[in-house]
């Protein structure tokens, strides 16, 4: 069952994100509503995936060194970067056409990197090609992309704080729900 929770948590996610761009019109037709309703389509999948991915038994693949640790915190800072920079008005955001799907990339990467388990390569190797498929699908369906006008360096700085403290806090998170997320023990 667990396996099935965690395929259709990334089904979900997937159907979720792409309706729009699969199809348009039908999306367009929803109205107002359409977007409540693939909010619920996501979220769903996002509870799903957590449950499948907790509950999958553990099948090794393969063994990640000690040292991969370090580089996957290296891309979770990236990656809460992108997404920070997403948000931010700084001179940073114009550089970027996709900075949420480039943080979701590096996250799953990241978690590629770490994660030796089936039920690793089934969530994050599913959500980054998910990212993949996103990308292209956006880029198809508006191919012309005027980026915004650049910020001021300093909306940068106050970008890179904000990453510094996301990280700090997603790192507590992770100890909290018993994955440490940094070599040695607490």
């Amino acid at each position: 069952m667990s396996w099935f929770l965690l395929l259709a948590g990334i089904a979900l996610w997937w159907g979720g994100h792409l309706f729009k761009r699969v199809a348009p019109d039908l999306r367009e037709g929803f109205g107002t509503a359409g977007k409540g309703l693939a909010a619920a389509v996501i979220v769903a999948g996002l509870v799903l995936m957590v449950i499948g991915y907790r509950d999958t038994p553990h099948v090794n693949l393969w063994f990640p060194p000690l040292w991969t640790v370090h580089l996957n915190n290296l891309l979770m800072l990236v990656a809460v970067g992108f997404f920070a920079v997403s948000h931010s008005k700084g001179a940073l955001r114009a550089r970027f056409r996709h900075p949420q799907l480039i943080a979701v990339k590096t996250w799953a990467l990241a978690h590629l990197i770490v994660n030796g388990d089936l039920a690793a390569l089934v969530l994050f190797g599913g959500l980054l090609a998910w990212a993949v498929a996103e990308v292209i699908a956006i880029n198809r369906a508006e191919p012309g992309w005027t980026a915004p006008e650049p910020g001021p360096w300093s909306r940068d700085a106050i970008t890179a704080a904000v990453t510094l403290v996301a990280f700090a806090v997603i790192s507590v998170i992770h100890a909290w729900f018993g994955v440490w997320p940094f070599p040695g023990g607490m």
